[in-house]
């Protein structure tokens, strides 16, 4: 337990946004700063123009505002290895190093980590050149899974039965991993981790695409919700002892201990759990409903994982209720958004007790709010269950102006009506 933290989290978007709001609201954090952060994370802290993928810049921002603790939340600065600078300084930082980070920042790499931990995952091949990706393409056949090997700000994997659409994907991404296609339901699971204990945080899901009814192009996520009335009640402790906990140990192993948060991307399949990705961060938007639904104080939690004493912190504990994230996008998205249009209505979509997340936005020279990305914000209604939570976060979104704006309409909308069933 610590009786004062200062932290300073890095990034702008809506993780980094929940990830202050959840900081702020920890008793034993006296002091909240972001960098460079968003008009949301300005208004429970203080943010600081830098360079998020500068290590150096942001070891010296550390050193000057004397923070305790230090939050990498994108994954960019991770693979950067902004979180090796900021140790090599002497602060406490909560996210992996470099090497660790390569979980995400390659899937090659992730897949040779869990067949060498025995993590059950699907066949893949990892493809460099044309002929590669036809022979993988006609051995596994559809429906095509393709993934960039490396970083693509959650819009590297195209899902499709047309292998023309998959060739070209390939082709554009240069490296890439094809792998067979995972059936069942998908569902997210975070640990936190100081590269020998684990944490976990309860089950969530997301939605991907950009359409209702899961239709259209991948996106970084349109929306999520927790907790998962489907889902077995045993399935965080069978996650952390198949897939997090045997990932944990064999990074250790390797040199290369992962301390900071795995986020296990599964797929609940006819023949058990599977793995369909890794995340070295927070995943964005499972985090909103994730975190307004945590009952344990966040940074003693982060701290404890930071400082290599998670050991010693109790399990998580977490409120009773549920929570919906609703993602609210520009024109546009996820291709090239439209940018600068004027957002009214947040007081108003507040009232019911939402909270409204930044990702995208801005403060024009006038102070007035900006869209400033493709996903804009996020609004989480928080209820004793699904239908009502979901009433409140759709209610809240109905009232935000933003020409030419979109939401999805179907978030969480069969697990509601499983839950009330």
């Amino acid at each position: 337990m610590v009786s004062q933290l200062r932290v300073l989290v890095i990034g702008s978007g809506g993780r980094e946004h929940a990830l202050s709001s959840a900081l702020s609201r920890d008793p034993a954090v006296v002091e909240l700063h972001a960098a460079p952060g968003n008009p949301g994370t300005a208004e429970v802290g203080t943010n600081h123009s830098i360079d998020p993928l500068d290590g150096d810049a942001v070891a010296n921002l550390t050193a000057r505002l004397g923070v305790d603790l230090v939050v990498v939340g994108p994954e960019a600065p991770l693979v950067a290895g902004v979180a090796d600078a900021v140790r090599a300084r002497g602060v406490a930082c909560f996210g992996p190093s470099a090497a660790a980070a390569q979980l995400e920042g390659s899937k090659a790499f992730a897949k040779e980590v869990m067949a060498a931990a025995g993590v059950r995952t699907a066949p893949a091949y990892r493809c460099l050149t044309p002929f590669q990706v036809d022979r993988a393409l006609s051995t596994l056949g559809p429906p095509y899974v393709v993934k960039a090997d490396g970083l693509a700000a959650g819009k590297g994997v195209v899902v499709t039965n047309d292998r023309q659409v998959a060739v070209d994907h390939a082709l554009k991404s240069g490296r890439v991993v094809i792998e067979e296609f995972l059936d069942g339901p998908e569902v997210s699971l975070f640990g936190v981790t100081d590269g020998r204990t684990l944490r976990a945080l309860q089950p969530a899901q997301d939605f991907k695409r950009v359409g209702d009814g899961d239709t259209g192009p991948n996106t970084g996520g349109m929306g999520a919700y927790t907790p998962l009335p489907w889902a077995p009640d045993d399935l965080a402790e069978e996650v952390t002892q198949t897939v997090l906990q045997p990932t944990i140990d064999e990074m250790a192993r390797r040199g290369t201990p992962f301390s900071g948060l795995l986020y296990a991307g599964l797929a609940l399949t006819s023949t058990g759990v599977r793995v369909v990705e890794f995340n070295a961060r927070f995943g964005d938007p499972e985090t909103q409903p994730l975190l307004a639904r945590l009952a344990t104080p966040l940074g003693e939690v982060l701290y404890a994982a930071a400082t290599g004493d998670l050991a010693a912190h109790p399990e998580l504990e977490w409120g009773s209720g549920a929570a919906v994230c609703v993602v609210l996008a520009a024109q546009g998205y996820p291709g090239t958004p439209t940018t600068g249009g004027l957002i009214t209505g947040l007081e108003a979509a507040s009232r019911n007790g939402s909270m409204i997340i930044h990702a995208g936005t801005a403060r024009d020279r006038q102070g007035n709010l900006i869209s400033a990305g493709g996903r804009v914000l996020a609004v989480v209604g928080l209820a004793e269950d699904l239908e009502a939570a979901r009433g409140h976060a759709y209610e809240s979104i109905g009232n935000i102006e933003l020409d030419g704006s979109f939401y999805r309409r179907d978030i969480a909308e069969a697990a509601a009506r499983l839950a009330v069933g």
